[in-house]
């Protein structure tokens, strides 16, 4: 059955792993995944990620984070869904949280968070806002 949404996939698993107080869930691989999951580590609400085999596809084990018992992702929401894309300029980017959170944006120079999209003065989709 093919997914209409993999990316709000992986952060549904990530929401209900972390509810469920697993250590990793497994996600199937693709890059844009992999590209997000760099900017979850990068910025410090996950501990990392590797990729392995299942079967016939690859998959993203991704190592939640706790801090004090509690996850580390407070909330995690898809912005822009297949139904409707939302994309900002550099200088519009939402602010989550007043600054505590970020917005993940897909751009010409690749997926980035809220801070570094505005530091490289690039707007692009609003993939998903982390707090």
């Amino acid at each position: 059955m093919a997914l209409t949404d993999p990316l709000g996939d992986m952060l549904t698993r990530i929401r209900n792993g972390q509810r469920a107080k697993k250590d990793s869930v497994v996600s199937p691989a693709s890059k844009l995944r992999a590209r997000v999951l760099d900017v979850l580590q990068r910025e410090g609400y996950i501990r990392g990620y590797s990729e392995e085999d299942l079967g016939k596809h690859k998959g993203l084990r991704i190592e939640l984070k706790y801090f004090e018992g509690q996850p580390a992702i407070q909330h995690v929401a898809r912005v822009s869904k297949p139904g409707r894309r939302v994309y900002s300029g550099s200088t519009e980017l939402p602010i989550v949280r007043n600054g505590l959170g970020i917005t993940i944006v897909s751009t010409p120079k690749g997926v980035l968070s809220d801070a570094e999209a505005r530091e490289a003065n690039v707007g692009g989709e609003i993939l998903a806002e982390v707090f």
